[in-house]
């Protein structure tokens, strides 16, 4: 072999190396992680993505599967559920199921096949199992919630808000307001 072609091979497997990196990553990836590393008193974990809802009867399972956005509603979870927690009270959430709001209508044409459609028909679900813990260690409470939001495209929010987790963020942030800090402060 001479020089060239040896500088050609390397070459080509670095670029091979870099689009297998530089690839997109899906949230069905048996490579990504399944819970949040532990910081704080709230564990969030979730089952396997796959068998969401949000993928499983997608228009568009390409799309629907792309980025992290698991994981970014498991952060937004750690952070806010932690604010409403009394001093040494733990909270453990799994997310069982997911629906984003919207999805994806390939009829309109190719050019809409990858373009997440806003509808009432399309609310945002999710479902997650939670247990809530007191200082002690003994359960203040736990159970399965199953958060919808119907009216998700007629509550006024903030009108510049681009983050395409938001209508998910919203209905966590509901269950936080509603019933989570109510449960944490009455065990006070």
């Amino acid at each position: 072999m001479n020089r060239t072609s040896l500088i050609a091979g390397a070459l080509a497997g670095l670029l091979l190396i870099g689009s297998a990196a530089a690839a997109p990553r899906t949230v069905t990836d048996p490579q990504a992680p399944r819970a949040l590393k532990t910081e704080g008193p709230v564990q969030v974990t979730w089952t396997d993505p796959a068998q969401f809802t949000e993928i499983r009867l997608s228009n568009n399972r390409f799309e629907a599967e792309r980025g992290d956005w698991v994981q970014q509603l498991a952060k937004y979870v750690q952070t806010t559920a932690s604010k409403a927690l009394q001093p040494g009270q733990t909270l453990q959430v799994t997310f069982t199921d997911i629906k984003r709001a919207g999805d994806y209508e390939p009829w309109h044409g190719p050019r809409a096949n990858d373009i997440r459609v806003m509808r009432d028909i399309y609310p945002p679900r999710v479902t997650l199992t939670y247990t809530l813990k007191d200082a002690q260690g003994q359960v203040i409470s736990e159970g399965e919630r199953k958060l919808q939001d119907t009216g998700y495209l007629h509550n006024i929010g903030r009108q510049s808000d681009t983050d395409p987790l938001r209508y998910e963020k919203r209905l966590l942030d509901d269950w936080i307001r509603r019933d989570l800090r109510n449960e944490a402060t009455a065990s006070t």
